[in-house]
């Protein structure tokens, strides 16, 4: 398989795993999270990925999100599980339930905490990508597994010559290393990573890459039309959509993909929340953002964003920027 045996590309979220307050999951809320996305007129969805809270589900939970997300998009726009585990043997497992839940492809980072080597990592890959027959996107996810694919000299072009690897996402914190990363292999696989800024912009339209997968999907109503215009080569159009999505994301989230008032994902559902998104709550070891005063600088921002006016108008992703 290569970049041609998919058509991904566009805005894709990283979808967080609804939890009720007492921890319990909830498959009504995702079902509801899905029908947002596709509201918005998303490219695509991540689910389990670590926006996802994978590392505090079990197994059988990681099952029911993969089949409750895969049940409730019904095929309206790709959806890829994410399949990250400490062994090949058990990222192969949900992989190979991810395939019969219909899915249309799957994802994996580096083991956490191992610190593979180059060829570790390669060999990880080989096994945990050949276990189904679907299409499988490398994620490069430096600040939380601990291993930067892009120091390793010829590395991801080693990763897109296997078999199934059709797509990178590369989410290091140093952008001109992803700009090396779309350079080395995006003639070969699809290439995800930082481009929802002016760079970026200058980016797609002259060097290439195809997209972002973004945690949460909370700037949808300002990335969706930025990859449209994108897509049509009106570059005006998607300066000014960029320009409002960097204008709330820019508030929340640092170059090293921290978050400005708290762990990222405890933000993200605190912004989504206060926006009356179906998001729900976080899991131990996370805690809930609950200050009062992060709470308001929180709703400033969304506030002076207008992202909650743009979230409501129109739905099927045509909102006006």
């Amino acid at each position: 398989m290569n970049r041609d045996d998919v058509s991904w590309s566009g805005y894709w979220p990283a979808a967080p795993t609804p939890f009720t307050d007492s921890g319990a999951l909830d498959t009504d809320a995702l079902a509801s999270l899905m029908e947002l996305y596709a509201g918005f007129g998303v490219h695509g969805v991540l689910v389990n990925g670590s926006t996802g809270e994978w590392f505090s589900q079990t197994d059988g939970e990681r099952r029911t999100v993969a089949e409750a997300a895969v049940d409730a998009v019904a095929g309206r726009f790709p959806v890829v599980i994410g399949v990250t585990a400490y062994t090949a043997r058990q990222s192969s497992a949900l992989a190979v339930h991810a395939a019969a839940a219909g899915a249309d492809g799957v994802l994996a980072t580096p083991p956490p905490y191992v610190h593979t080597s180059p060829e570790e990592t390669v060999r990880f890959f080989d096994t945990v990508s050949t276990a189904t027959s679907l299409p499988f996107m490398v994620y490069n996810w430096p600040r939380g597994v601990a291993v930067d694919m892009g120091t390793s000299p010829g590395l991801f072009s080693r990763l897109a010559d296997l078999a199934t690897v059709v797509a990178i996402t590369d989410s290091t914190g140093n952008w001109l290393s992803m700009l090396d990363t779309v350079e080395e292999v995006a003639d070969k696989v699809r290439v995800f990573g930082s481009f929802l800024h002016r760079r970026g912009l200058a980016t797609l339209l002259e060097l290439g890459g195809d997209g972002n997968i973004d945690g949460g999907g909370v700037g949808a109503p300002f990335a969706v039309p930025f990859y449209r215009a994108v897509a049509a080569g009106d570059a005006e159009a998607a300066r000014t959509a960029v320009d409002r999505y960097r204008a709330l994301s820019g508030r929340l989230i640092n170059g090293d993909y921290s978050g400005v008032f708290a762990s990222p994902i405890p933000q993200l559902k605190a912004v989504m929340n206060l926006l009356g998104q179906p998001g729900g709550a976080v899991r131990e070891p996370l805690l809930p953002v609950t200050d009062a005063s992060v709470l308001a600088e929180l709703q400033k921002i969304i506030d002076d964003s207008g992202i909650a006016e743009a979230s409501a108008r129109v739905p099927g992703g045509d909102v006006a920027v």
